[in-house]
């Protein structure tokens, strides 16, 4: 070696004499680079030919110190690390350095062996050195280790949108624009799916609707490091749900929409303008509903309906040609919707209109989203159907009364899987006059009649076929109630069940049979089966067919294939059969007595609810004892006799004064008055009679006061329509030759009269029990007792029900008071 050296001083004082020859040699800076991270600015190295020497000295030195076991990473955080290490003998100060990709930092510990190195930056990888100091101040050979601290989680982790069948998860990650992130849906535990993404949103689809979900996320480095989890939790939407929410009908649900918001005169209800939204459909259907507008269920908003479609480039990507699926609904869901939110008492008007329009009406409604459904008894007890069956002896004869008590056999038609058969359209065109076609259920060839159901599958729609009485026109000699099960039988078998307990015949479509006949023989049913299928679809199986056949002990007359025939002759030689059926086999079914099964097989009943049940006997109670409705008049209801008409003749003379003469029409008006005042006594004298008080008191529960109401009107109508129908078409018939028969149309009116019953006679009464008592003195007792009765009639008009009822009936009674 020669002479020139050049001293190195060391961090902490040490010293190291090397000598190097000067001469031209590589750059060793590179070597070096790692090294030169454990001294500080002021230490500097000498490049040099002796290099090697150099190193030999330096390293003899760093060895005569005890160096520190290996370093172990106790903890991990996102900004900071926690080191560990054992302590040679006679050493208890050390230094650490540690370094990241652009700084180096530098701390001593004196008398411990492990130390928290903080404010590190998160999902950031450091290298720590550490070296024993001796007493002398002389240093070891460096231990080193590498760690990596966690990311920081992604912030604001949250659910954005939630549909039936999907979730879109945001997050913000500002500053990680190189990392990745983690992303997991899992349901009771377990991963569903899982996805890792670039970008700060997500959508996870194919969810079950109704259904919780977690969902957590993991920030991945790229040398693999993850960060803490964050997890947010969301449930998918029901289809209810969904679809509520895009019919504007959220706030409704469920049977929170009453007849008097429908009722309601407003812009919408008074102007003809299409649909502006799918929050206009059900609004527009409820609309043409209440006029009996047989259009009513073709509703339909397309938001697409000012654009010029000659501007529309059908080759660009962007354009949708399925737009009609996503801004309309089916008709099925609309009215299952709304049977769904409104009340009783709408509904019940619902049915009565959609009968007037001759549409199918909810047998079971479907509770969505779940197995059960509702038996709609309440909703149908309004429906008066009229007509002539050829079985009746008098040929000018009729029926007329309430749908629910009528006793007529029942043909139920269900689908077993897929079918090529549109069954909804073939029994329109087995229920309808070939000149006078009408759909009586919404099928796929209606205006959005196409569009899947949402919430609609497992409804059993119904609707009657009446017979006018000329056979050159009905279609059946007998009436004939159909039901309709929509969806398949294999996901709904409690309504399948019902069908197949209550109908006179069952009618099974279906394509491929496989090994489903069994759902088929496990029926416990006195129905008769019969199997409809298509030949001309290729999953046919008559080798299946002839087994499921025999399995069931069906006849050949039992099965009905379409084969290459048009829908006429398939239509006509089903009608043959359902014919047949109506005309030699018994079996009836009546709505009322189908309640009993319904509870059977764990259906609710909707007029199960207390208040109707007890409204119900409060009404049965005041009309089961009417046995003559003239002499009930006289004994129950006295202030409608003789003095009510005197009274009347004498309030209207008070108005028109025209039988005052020459007297002076004050004096003349006192007259009358004195006459007024002595027949109220004579009113007064009679006290409030049983039937009227039951009355008054079942109207002063407000709960049940609308049910009471109801089943008066229908129990009262019930009672008189017997001998009333037969009058009126009497009286009709009179009238046709007015001049000739006046004195027979007197008698006729006389009699309508006395055999007319309804609730408009109590409400009088109600009124005549009031004038009668504030014409006594005011501390009678009496008197007191009829004060409540304005504030009964004040409440009564503003029922939307009884509304609804007087303009019916074209009459409106108000009360004095």
């Amino acid at each position: 070696m020669n002479e020139g050296l050049t001293g190195v001083e060391l961090h902490e004082g040490v010293s190291i004499n090397s000598q190097a020859v000067t001469m031209d040699c590589p750059s060793e800076d590179d070597e070096f680079e790692d090294a030169s991270e454990y001294l500080d600015d002021k230490q500097t190295f000498t490049s040099g030919a002796c290099a090697e020497s150099y190193e030999k000295e330096d390293a003899s030195k760093l060895q005569d110190v005890p160096a520190p076991s290996e370093i172990l990473v106790q903890l991990i955080g996102t900004s900071s690390v926690t080191l560990a290490w054992d302590s040679p003998d006679n050493i208890s100060t050390f230094e650490l350095s540690y370094n990241d990709i652009t700084t180096t930092k530098t701390s001593t510990i004196t008398n411990g062996t492990t130390t928290e190195v903080e404010d590190l930056c998160p999902g950031t990888q450091y290298t720590f050195t550490l070296v024993s100091i001796s007493d002398n101040g002389e240093r070891s050979v460096g231990v080193e280790v590498t760690a990596c601290t966690r990311p920081v989680p992604p912030e604001n982790f949250k659910v954005e949108r939630v549909g039936t069948t999907s979730v879109t998860l945001i997050w913000d990650a500002s500053g990680c624009e190189e990392n990745k992130f983690h992303v997991a849906c899992s349901q009771n535990g377990g991963i569903i799916q899982e996805e890792i993404t670039e970008s700060r949103t997500v959508v996870f689809n194919d969810l079950s609707p109704g259904k919780k979900y977690s969902f957590n996320i993991t920030k991945v480095l790229p040398n693999g490091n993850r960060s803490k989890e964050a997890v947010t939790y969301a449930q998918t939407k029901t289809n209810i749900q969904s679809l509520l929410h895009d019919l504007g009908l959220e706030q409704y649900y469920p049977n929170k929409l009453s007849l008097s918001k429908v009722l309601q005169i407003d812009t919408r209800s008074v102007t003809d303008e299409p649909a502006q939204s799918l929050s206009s459909l059900p609004w527009l259907f409820l609309k043409k509903l209440m006029m009996v507008n047989v259009t009513a269920r073709s509703v339909k908003y397309s938001s697409d309906e000012n654009e010029d479609l000659q501007s529309l480039d059908i080759y660009d990507d962007t354009f949708d040609f399925l737009n009609d699926q996503n801004s309309s609904v089916n008709p099925l869901d609309i009215v299952t919707a709304l049977f769904l939110c409104a009340d009783g008492f709408l509904q019940q008007e619902m049915v009565s209109k959609m009968s007037m329009c001759q549409f199918s009406v909810p047998l079971l409604l479907p509770k969505c989203d779940t197995q059960q459904c509702m038996y709609m008894l309440w909703a149908m007890r309004d429906i008066m159907k009229k007509f002539r069956p050829h079985s009746l002896s008098d040929p000018k004869g009729f029926v007329e009364d309430r749908i629910v008590h009528s006793e007529l056999p029942l043909v139920s038609f269900v689908r077993l899987g897929d079918c090529s058969i549109s069954k909804s359209q073939i029994l329109n065109k087995l229920l309808s006059n070939p000149q006078q076609y009408h759909d009586t259920f919404v099928h796929r060839d209606m205006d959005c009649g196409d569009i899947p159901r949402k919430v609609s599958n497992g409804l059993v729609e119904m609707g009657w076929y009446l017979p006018c009485g000329n056979k050159n026109i009905d279609v059946f000699p007998e009436p004939v109630a159909v039901a309709n099960l929509r969806g398949d039988i294999r996901t709904f078998e409690t309504q399948y069940s019902f069908l197949c307990q209550t109908s006179t015949a069952v009618f099974v479509f279906f394509d491929n049979l496989d090994t489903n006949y069994k759902l088929l023989t496990n029926q416990h049913a006195k129905a008769q089966f019969f199997l409809v299928g298509n030949m001309q679809s290729k999953a046919v199986d008559l080798e299946q067919l002839k087994r499921t056949a025999s399995e069931m002990s069906l006849k050949k007359n039992n099965i009905i294939l379409k084969t290459n025939q048009n829908d006429a002759n398939f239509v006509k030689n089903l009608h043959s059969v359902v014919n047949h059926i109506i005309n030699n086999h018994p079996k009836k079914a009546c709505l009322e007595g189908m309640d009993t099964i319904a509870h059977e097989l764990g259906i609710q009943v909707d007029e199960d609810i207390q208040e109707c049940q007890e409204a119900k006997m409060n009404a049965y109670a005041l009309t089961e004892e009417i046995q003559d409705t003239l002499q009930f008049k006289e004994d129950q209801l006295p202030l409608q006799g003789k003095i009510w008409k005197d009274l009347a003749k004498l309030e209207k003379e008070e108005c028109r004064l025209r039988k005052a003469g020459n007297q002076n029409i004050e004096t003349y008006k006192s007259d009358l008055q004195i006459k007024k005042t002595e027949l109220r006594k004579q009113q007064s004298k009679y006290d409030i009679s049983e039937a009227m008080s039951c009355f008054v008191k079942a109207l002063s529960s407000s709960q049940e006061r609308s049910y009471f109401l109801k089943w008066m009107r229908m129990n009262l109508d019930n009672l008189s329509r017997i001998s009333l129908s037969s009058l009126r078409e009497q009286y009709k018939e009179k009238c046709q030759k007015f001049s000739e028969n006046k004195e027979e149309i007197a008698q006729l009116d006389q009699q309508i009269s006395n055999s007319s019953l309804g609730i408009e006679h109590f409400l009088r009464e109600m009124g005549q029990l009031y004038e009668a008592a504030v014409s006594l003195p005011e501390n009678l007792e009496s008197r007191q007792q009829m004060l409540h009765l304005p504030r009964l009639c004040a409440e009564l008009m503003l029922m939307a029900s009884l509304w609804n009822w007087l303009m019916e009936m074209h009459q409106i009674f108000l009360s004095d008071g």
